[in-house]
């Protein structure tokens, strides 16, 4: 087969891709410089929408809609437009090897793309249970969902079956994304939730008390502390029952899996140097090989305001990381210089009528605040992470857009503490003053 050549190859048609296109053309870029290679059929979209409006009954939004950059407020990116900029889109290709050293890769066709630079945005595989050989976990009408054909296998069966079971096997963001959803859309929804409390890696347990019982006045029924042993099906091989580990079974006639992600580095094993499950940069999203970039979820960067090493799973980091990524590639050519990477880590959800946004990190201790009352019409509260005296995490639901960036900002420059109950009691007044 031909051989193509390109300056810059993005290897990955996801949020970051989308995202280092936009900067590259932003830089300027020669007809023929630029290749985007994806296992995927369409352009790089905002993939938080899947989990979120794309499963609801009243007009979801669809492709063309969202793809990026619409998802932090700019151009979207139409197929149309990667053509106006010279970038050649390669879709549906599957690259199966990856030689760092000679700067080609392979397609599962035997096609072969050679680069200069290489930027890897591979993103993150979902956790499936029949990687664990969980015992009926091929039935029919198990899904998982993290590419958009996944998400319209979901919408079928949606549509198909009318009232029926559903059980979301996972308490994370998945979960309380995708219960919402299934609820809006009148299912009988059970979420199972392996630690003590939803969102365990984030939320406090004060936090979750409230999502939870939120959760249960709108119908979900939320199990706690058990996972998923086994699965059977009907005749059809369609799954209808979950045995849960400790013996319990649950009726499904849909069962939606989020239990995870594992960032997809396989192809570079043995070629760079990896760290926390991920692909080491340093603060420009450089890998150990020259000429070869990782961003988002495969990256495993310094994080400047903690002084620490992360891999962050997370929109907003896929966005900025590609951003920074080709912001270095172009003042390395030019000769110029620009800051490290200098990350809040941010994350937010959306459901029902809910919207929380957190940022920071949630370490030390904590200092809840507000109405929190889940039967509040307009609930607002949140929670404060304090360590050494200083203020380290700040988490807001219901918050206006200046509050929101009042505790983004209270994050960034960890005021001290001096009391608590004074916090406690000014709440939300407290990030507005700084």
């Amino acid at each position: 087969m031909a051989e193509k050549s390109f300056k810059y190859v993005i290897l990955g048609g996801g949020v970051a891709a989308g995202y280092a296109a936009r900067e590259f053309a932003k830089h300027g870029l020669k007809p023929g410089e630029l290749a985007i290679i994806s296992k995927e059929a369409v352009a790089p979209y905002e993939r938080p929408t899947l989990s979120k409006g794309y499963l609801f009954p009243e007009s979801p939004p669809r492709l063309p809609g969202f793809h990026v950059c619409v998802g932090s407020g700019g151009e979207r990116l139409l197929p149309e437009w990667y053509k106006e900029k010279g970038i050649e889109l390669i879709l549906s290709t599957e690259i199966v090897k990856a030689d760092l050293a000679a700067k080609t890769l392979i397609s599962a066709s035997g096609e072969t793309f050679k680069y200069q630079i290489l930027v890897i945005a591979t993103g993150s595989t979902v956790v499936r249970l029949t990687d664990f050989r969980v015992p009926g976990a091929d039935a029919k009408n198990i899904f998982y969902l993290r590419e958009i054909d996944d998400a319209d296998k979901l919408v079928e069966v949606i549509k198909a079956k009318k009232n029926a079971k559903v059980v979301v096997v996972g308490g994370g963001y998945i979960g309380i994304e995708l219960s919402a959803a299934l609820r809006i859309n009148n299912f009988d929804v059970s979420m199972l939730v392996p630690e003590s409390w939803c969102m365990f890696r984030l939320f406090t347990s004060d936090i979750a008390d409230f999502y939870e019982s939120y959760y249960e006045k709108k119908g979900i029924k939320i199990i706690k502390g058990s996972v998923a042993a086994g699965f059977t099906a009907d005749s059809n091989g369609e799954v209808k029952e979950v045995k849960l580990k400790d013996g319990r079974v649950v009726e499904a006639d849909i069962v939606v899996v989020g239990v995870g992600a594992r960032p997809l580095t396989g192809l570079f094993k043995g070629q760079v140097v990896e760290e926390k499950g991920g692909i080491k940069t340093d603060g420009f999203f450089k890998t150990s090989v020259p000429d070869v970039y990782a961003v988002g979820d495969v990256a495993a960067f310094p994080l400047k305001m903690y002084n620490d090493v992360r891999r962050v799973e997370h929109v907003d980091h896929a966005r900025k990381s590609a951003e920074q990524a080709v912001k270095a590639i172009k003042a390395s050519e030019e000769g110029k210089t620009i800051e490290v990477y200098d990350y809040l880590p941010y994350f937010y959800s959306r459901e029902f009528d809910l919207s929380w946004q957190f940022y920071g990190d949630n370490v030390g201790e904590t200092v809840l605040f507000g109405d929190n009352n889940p039967a509040s019409p307009n609930p607002k509260f949140g929670t404060y992470w304090i360590k050494d005296g200083k203020i380290f995490g700040a988490f807001l639901e219901g918050g206006s857009p200046e509050e929101n960036k009042a505790i983004a900002k209270v994050a960034r420059v960890q005021p001290s503490i001096e009391s608590r109950d004074l916090l406690a009691k000014e709440g939300i007044a407290f990030a507005s003053k700084i």
